[in-house]
């Protein structure tokens, strides 16, 4: 298995920050290609907690229109991870953005 650099975005919105707030879930963008087992790897690594659960949804990129040239194209899709924690275990950084 080769060595992957998993870049971890936090996402930004009332949604995510009420999940992290009452239910312990933290919500990331990742690569598409990437994989729950390595995503929990990941994330326990960045930042020493213990996760339970991964879940994870792509997003379909949306189509657009080059109003130029008038061809359609459409943007890459986006893979979103909602990592549950153990109880007791927080991401301080992330409440903190």
């Amino acid at each position: 298995m080769e060595n992957k650099k998993i870049i971890l975005k936090p996402v930004v919105s009332e949604k995510a920050y009420e999940l992290a707030n009452s239910s312990n879930k933290y919500t990331f963008f990742v690569g598409t290609d990437v994989n729950k087992i390595e995503i929990k790897k990941a994330v326990e690594e960045k930042y020493k907690v213990k996760v339970t659960n991964v879940n994870t949804v792509v997003k379909p990129g949306k189509e657009s229109r080059d109003w130029k040239t008038n061809k359609y194209y459409r943007r890459s899709d986006k893979k979103k991870a909602i990592v549950t924690l153990k109880k007791g275990d927080k991401i301080d950084e992330f409440l903190n953005i």
